[in-house]
């Protein structure tokens, strides 16, 4: 036998090359994108029904396949566009925070899941381009929803006994409020909300048949109103005001297109001043002032144990170790049970500091910005989905701290990276052509 016939073919298994072509193929991006959104959005599931190590085993296997990725497409992926520098910034500064904490070990755990998402979003945010992202949640979360109301028609008709291990109380017979596979009310509501926005998405670039867009908007809103959640009116008005909003700029010439945004925003800012001066009577009007009055209690104390620590704060842990300081005291002065402090803004002040929640805020709204006027001048509709999602994360930031763990700090990061394509001060340092996150040769659907 000679040399040469020692030697596997181009393309056969054991070529080279072969390995190289899986990982960068479109069909891997696509199944590694559905599973990283799926073990997301089912955090809860997976933990109570498999245990907590089976979760990190899979996200585990999730980032070193991102990352044997991320290095098979090294060529066309620009290294200056590839994280922003605000989220490194943020991501930095919460691994300085380790050493400062009560905890280390527990701190650097924590910070070590927090970074192992952000390399799942900012590798989906690289090998996929908007619409199939929108595509790839909407099948999750169409899953997911479905999933949940199923489980809480079992729980609440089909058996009248709550599942427990789960989080389900069963109330579904009595119209709520459910949770469905998400463990809490609040954060099924959430969900919903972003269901909501990507099946809108995917209905208007006609991504899947009209039928199932109709009823995979109609599972989400009936889910979101089944929750019973306080905060799934808040989101609803608000997007739908940042929709209405986003409609009318895109409506415009564009020569009175900047003029119209400076408008809205000193609207913006004006109603949310107001909407600040009277949140009582807001909240009374919601019928949530108990909820209120609780959420008070615990964001004075949570702000008073920040002033202790006002510049580094105490430390990243993210979800709260109960029995780390500070989360241990204001636990017990309340008497209560809390994992966070309800308050991605409060929250990542006591934790990060004054710095920290700068650099959160930079974050997000220089990413809402870049993607809201790459909406404005695009001409698919698909643009949208990323400014309205980081509208309908910083509404809820405000009453829950999804936006620092999990899929919602997934959404954020992915929904920054993308905005870090199109619109980046590195785009003058050159680099290879990517629109508004599309790789190039894709082709913008119509809107």
């Amino acid at each position: 036998m000679t040399p040469a016939a020692t030697q596997p073919a181009d393309g056969a298994p054991g070529a080279p090359g072969t390995l190289t072509r899986v990982l960068g193929s479109a069909d891997l991006a696509r199944a590694f994108t559905l599973a990283t959104f799926a073990a997301l959005v089912g955090t809860h599931l997976i933990e109570r029904v498999a245990g907590i190590v089976t979760l990190r085993t899979v996200v585990t296997g999730l980032c070193a396949i991102a990352l044997a990725m991320l290095v098979a497409r090294r060529a066309e992926i620009a290294f200056l566009r590839l994280v922003p520098i605000t989220l490194l910034a943020l991501v930095t500064w919460a691994l300085a925070s380790v050493f400062w904490s009560t905890d280390a070990t527990m701190s650097f755990g924590r910070w070590l899941a927090m970074l192992a998402v952000a390399l799942l979003a900012v590798t989906v945010g690289h090998v996929r381009d908007t619409l199939q992202t929108v595509r790839a949640l909407g099948d999750v979360l169409r899953v997911a929803l479905g999933l949940s109301l199923g489980l809480e028609i079992l729980s609440g008709i089909l058996l009248d006994i709550p599942l427990r291990f789960l989080g389900i109380q069963g109330n579904i017979a009595a119209l709520g409020p459910i949770q469905g596979i998400f463990g809490t009310r609040n954060m099924l509501g959430f969900v919903a909300v972003v269901a909501m926005i990507t099946f809108a998405i995917e209905m208007r670039t006609h991504s899947v048949r009209p039928g199932t867009a109709a009823a995979s908007l109609t599972l989400a809103a009936a889910l979101g109103l089944l929750s019973a959640s306080p905060t799934v009116l808040i989101l609803a008005v608000v997007v739908g005001v940042a929709t209405a909003a986003l409609t009318l700029v895109r409506a415009v010439p564009p020569q009175r297109r900047t003029r119209v945004q400076w408008m809205l925003a000193a609207a913006v800012a004006t109603a949310s001043v107001a909407m600040y001066l009277q949140r009582s009577r807001v909240i009374e009007m919601l019928g949530a002032t108990d909820d209120l009055r609780m959420r008070t209690n615990l964001w004075a104390l949570a702000q008073y144990f920040a002033g202790r620590m006002p510049v580094q704060g105490w430390g990243w842990y993210g979800p709260w170790e109960r029995s780390e300081q500070p989360f241990f005291t204001i636990n017990q002065l309340l008497g209560q049970n809390h994992t966070t402090a309800l308050n991605a803004y409060v929250d990542v002040q006591l934790q990060l500091g004054w710095v920290g929640l700068l650099l959160l805020i930079a974050l997000g709204g220089i990413a809402l910005v870049r993607s809201w006027i790459i909406a404005s001048r695009r001409r698919s509709i698909v643009y949208a989905w990323a400014p309205l999602m980081l509208v309908t994360l910083a509404t809820t930031s405000g009453f829950e701290s999804v936006a620092l763990f999990g899929l919602g700090w997934m959404l954020l990061v992915l929904c920054a990276v993308r905005a870090g394509q199109s619109r980046s001060w590195r785009d003058r340092l050159g680099g290879p052509e990517r629109a508004g996150g599309l790789p190039t040769g894709a082709v913008s659907l119509p809107g």
